[in-house]
């Protein structure tokens, strides 16, 4: 798997974690997933809390992707960049 292809399949991966999504790069040919043999570090805003729990899932929907890469035995970091207002935001009594 090329480098490329891990960034997409882990960017893919995060899709399915409600509250999370990747952080948009401030220069934009740049991704929000760095991949080192040592550290993959992906940059990601919040639109929910509690944290822990999203981090939680989105290690766990990152983790099988990179099985079997070069990044298999990498730390993963995982960094919010950013809280998106509808973390905040409360529901309303009907």
């Amino acid at each position: 798997m090329t480098a490329g292809e891990a960034v997409a399949k882990i960017l893919g991966a995060l899709e399915a974690v409600d509250g999370l999504r990747p952080a948009v790069p401030l220069v934009w040919d740049a991704p929000a997933v760095d991949l080192d043999p040592e550290v993959v570090q992906v940059r990601l805003v919040a639109t929910r809390l509690p944290l822990p729990p999203l981090l939680d899932r989105a290690a766990e929907a990152v983790r099988p992707v990179l099985a079997g890469t070069p990044w298999a035995h990498a730390r993963l970091r995982l960094v919010v960049t950013d809280l998106d207002g509808a973390a905040f935001a409360r529901p309303t009594s009907q």
